[in-house]
C-alpha cells in the first residue's frame, strides 16, 4: 500500500473529513467498529456517534474486506492513511483560508483597524475587538466593557457549546428563537464558497458535516491559536465540534435542519437536482400531490 497523498484511502479520507465527521481518531474508530461487527461488545464507538462507523463503511466499497480480511497492523494502517487524508484536507483549507477570512471581516471597501497580520494569529481572538465580537458568545453583549475584558482575559471561559456570533445571520441572535439565522451568516457562505473541491468528489448538496467543519474552521480562524487540536482544552473544538452536530442530527429538530440545508443547497450548488424547487400552483405535479396528501390523510383517519 503505497503512502502518498495520492493514495484511494488518503484521497476518501479528505472527502469524508471534509463532509461527514472531521474529529476522528480513525485506527481507533475502525478497531473499535470491527469489535462491533464481531458483536464482541456493545458499546459505543469511542466518542463518535455508531453511524458515523456505518457511513464510513458504506461510503468506500472495499473498505469492509479491508477490516474482515485484513491483519491487525493492515487496519490501523488504513486508519492511518483515512486520518492522514482528513488531517490534510483541514491543514490545506486552514492555510488557504487564514487570510480569506480577513476580507470579510468588515463590510467591502473598509479596512480592520487596527490592522490583523495575515500569518500570526495572536492579535486575533478577544484580543482585537473585531474578532472578538464575532465570536463573543450568543448572549453576551461584546459591547459591554467589563464583558468585553473578561473574555479577553480568560475570567470568562467559553465552551465549546457556547456558540459565537459569526453563526448568526448578520451577527444577530434572538434568545426567544435561537434558529432564527442560526448557520446562515454571510462569513460562512463566503468562506464555504472559497473552501475544499466538493465539486470534485460529486457532492450535490450541502451536508450536516461539511456545515459543522466550516463552522469549526471559521471559529478556529479568528481565534489567537496558532496550532489546531481536537483536544485542546482551550480553543474546546472537539466540544463545538460534536454540539453542531449534535443539533444537526437531533431528529426533534428535523423541520429545521430540512429548512437549513435546503437554504445552503440553493445557494451552493444551484443547479443541483438535490435542490428543492417550488411547485407551480395548480400544475398537474401539484393535483398529484394533493390527491396523494389527502388519500393518506384519510387512511390514517381510518387508522385512528
Amino acid at each position: 500500500m503505497i503512502r502518498t497523498s495520492s493514495n484511494p484511502l488518503v484521497l476518501h479520507g479528505r472527502h469524508f473529513g471534509h463532509t461527514v465527521f472531521a474529529l476522528c481518531n480513525y485506527p481507533a474508530l475502525l478497531t473499535a467498529g470491527i469489535l462491533q461487527l464481531e458483536e464482541l461488545q456493545d458499546l459505543p464507538i469511542e466518542d463518535f456517534p455508531a453511524e458515523v462507523f456505518t457511513e464510513l463503511v458504506d461510503s468506500y466499497p472495499s473498505l469492509l474486506d479491508h477490516l474482515t480480511n485484513d491483519k491487525e497492523e493492515d487496519v490501523l494502517h488504513v486508519g492511518e492513511l483515512l486520518g492522514k487524508g482528513a488531517s490534510g484536507t483541514r491543514g490545506d483549507d486552514t492555510k488557504t483560508l487564514k487570510s480569506a477570512v480577513l476580507k470579510w471581516l468588515v463590510p467591502r471597501g473598509q479596512v480592520v483597524i487596527p490592522p490583523l497580520s495575515r500569518n500570526i494569529k495572536s492579535d486575533r481572538g478577544f484580543n482585537h475587538k473585531v474578532t472578538g465580537a464575532f465570536l463573543c458568545p450568543a448572549g453576551l453583549d461584546w459591547s459591554n466593557a467589563e464583558t468585553k475584558q473578561s473574555l479577553k482575559s480568560g475570567e470568562i471561559a467559553v465552551c465549546g457549546d457556547q456558540w459565537p456570533m459569526f453563526l448568526y445571520a448578520g451577527s444577530i441572535y434572538d434568545a426567544k428563537d435561537p434558529w432564527k439565522g442560526l448557520l446562515r451568516s454571510e462569513m460562512l457562505m463566503f468562506l464555504t464558497t472559497h473552501s475544499g473541491n466538493s465539486y470534485l468528489h460529486g457532492m450535490k448538496s450541502v451536508t450536516k458535516g461539511s456545515l459543522t467543519y466550516i463552522a469549526m474552521q471559521i471559529r478556529f480562524l479568528l481565534s489567537s491559536s496558532s496550532v489546531f487540536s481536537r483536544t485542546d482544552t482551550v480553543t474546546d473544538s472537539e466540544n463545538f465540534h460534536h454540539s453542531i452536530l449534535d443539533l444537526l442530527e437531533d431528529p426533534d429538530e428535523s423541520e429545521e435542519v430540512g429548512d437549513l440545508t435546503t437554504w445552503w443547497t440553493h445557494r451552493i450548488f444551484p443547479n443541483s437536482s438535490s435542490s428543492q424547487r417550488s411547485i407551480s400552483k395548480n400544475s398537474a405535479l401539484a393535483k398529484i400531490r394533493e390527491k396523494c396528501a389527502a388519500l393518506q390523510g384519510q387512511a390514517t383517519n381510518i387508522v385512528n
